[in-house]
């Protein structure tokens, strides 16, 4: 027997694969229903249902998801927060955002080439917006990226984390620091640790109005430094044995060398 949600076609394994992502359940409901309209001119498989971000993101993990229909507004992560972390997936999916954003917010999916459906969704729409997609298999990654820098410049309110076949949120307001070893980034809370393949550079940029290079592989909360120490022993950059800082963080013995070239932005936040 089918199973639900399952359009077949004679070949099956060709179907497009679609996910459906929306807090609320009547919108999913809608989605569904629109989808099975057009399954004669589209056939595809839903493969499975979200209504949260988190949710979302460990649905995609496990299921293999060639299009993602896409809620703009839910509460928690938002879509287009959503939608850069599935951007950074090793074959990420293609997003169709589904909003009910006004004509002036519209204005910023045209400016980035974003495919979007407005509320509610009509057959037709649909229909043109999934064939495009699978027409051009055109990578969003670096457009919706630079959507998303454009409508929350202040950066995401987490970090995904890929570990033992989960995606792992962490919240980027518990992070106390983030450090560079090898070709990983340790994220290191008040509980734990985590590794990501992010570069220390790109966070750096994100994450500027909240973190500060104390090092050259270590960016520090700046709600975290609690106060900087002299001590003698190793330089933070050389080997010379000379005294030097180290910064105090909140909630953790850890502490963390600065370097002599940072220690004057340091010293100058310990001021305020």
């Amino acid at each position: 027997m089918s199973s639900p949600g399952v359009v077949r076609g004679p070949n099956e394994a060709a179907l497009p694969r679609i996910a459906i992502v929306d807090d609320e359940g009547p919108a999913r409901m809608r989605l569904r229903a629109v989808l099975e309209d057009i399954a004669a001119e589209f056939p595809h498989q839903v493969v499975g249902e979200a209504a949260d971000g988190p949710t979302a993101l460990n649905l995609l993990a496990t299921q293999a998801t060639d299009i993602v229909l896409l809620d703009v507004q839910m509460p928690g992560m938002t879509g287009i927060e959503l939608a850069r972390h599935i951007s950074a997936f090793e074959a990420p999916p293609a997003v169709i955002f589904v909003t009910a954003f006004d004509e002036f917010a519209l204005e910023a999916f045209e400016v980035h080439a974003l495919d979007y459906l407005l509320k509610p969704v009509r057959a037709q729409k649909l229909s043109a917006s999934l064939g495009r997609l699978m027409r051009l298999r055109d990578p969003q990654q670096q457009r919706i990226r630079a959507f998303a820098r454009a409508a929350a410049p202040q950066g995401r309110e987490f970090l995904s984390v890929h570990e033992r076949g989960r995606v792992l949120l962490v919240p980027v307001a518990e992070i106390v620091y983030f450090k560079a070893e090898l070709k990983y980034v340790t994220i290191r809370t008040q509980e734990r640790q985590y590794l990501t393949e992010e570069s220390l550079v790109g966070l750096e940029e994100e994450f500027a109005q909240s973190f500060v290079r104390v090092h050259r592989n270590a960016l520090i909360a700046r709600d975290a430094i609690v106060a900087c120490e002299r001590v003698e022993g190793l330089g933070a950059d050389d080997v010379s044995g000379e005294p030097h800082w180290e910064v105090i963080l909140r909630g953790i013995d850890e502490r963390l060398p600065v370097s002599r070239r940072q220690w004057p932005l340091v010293k100058g936040l310990l001021k305020r």
